[in-house]
């Protein structure tokens, strides 16, 4: 669903589309908790992997919106893997951030960690690369705001972001005419 074009060039300060100024992916980034209950769970003590997945959709669509400041819709889910479990009493706490901008949708990077609430000790869980698309007031693709990449940490990210959209892109069967 995301445009094949890089993200529009936009020079900081450029006031003739204020939302688009280019924004560092530490501006979207997203720290969010939920305290996991047996509603959340099933027969064997540990989150439904469905709940797990809602709450990423959740942390990783805020850190789009952060980002292109407009609403969001989810477009990809990629590289989906859980690692361990995360336990009925303890809490899952999820961190998302804008990896790459893609013209008209964002990479976001979405980690789940189970914080054991007696000891404070973490293990990570989860994690997936979602792909958001910012729709404008037509509903309707609309561009986001560049990344401005601050350190190697950021440029590496971005790199294996435009990866996996090549990837997911080759991958895709073609689209018939609406």
């Amino acid at each position: 669903m995301g445009a094949l074009a890089a993200a529009p060039a936009v020079r900081p300060g450029d006031k003739t589309m204020p939302e688009l100024e280019p924004k560092s992916p530490s501006e979207s980034r997203v720290e969010m908790t939920e305290l996991v209950m047996p509603t959340d769970a099933n027969n064997l003590g540990s989150a439904f992997g469905g709940r797990i997945v809602q709450w990423m959709d959740l942390a990783g669509a805020v850190a789009a919106r952060r980002h292109a400041r407009r609403p969001v819709v989810t477009a990809a889910i990629d590289q989906l893997t859980f690692l361990a479990p995360v336990r009925v009493g303890h809490v899952a706490l999820l961190r998302a951030q804008v990896n790459a901008a893609f013209g008209t949708s964002m990479e976001v990077e979405v980690e789940v960690f189970d914080e054991d609430p007696d000891t404070g000790q973490r293990r990570r869980c989860c994690d997936a690369f979602l792909t958001f698309v910012a729709l404008g007031p037509d509903r309707k693709p609309t561009p986001v705001p560049a990344l401005v990449l601050v350190g190697e940490d950021d440029q590496a990210r971005e790199r294996e972001a435009h990866r996996r959209r090549a990837r997911r892109l080759e991958g895709r069967p073609p689209r018939s005419p609406p």
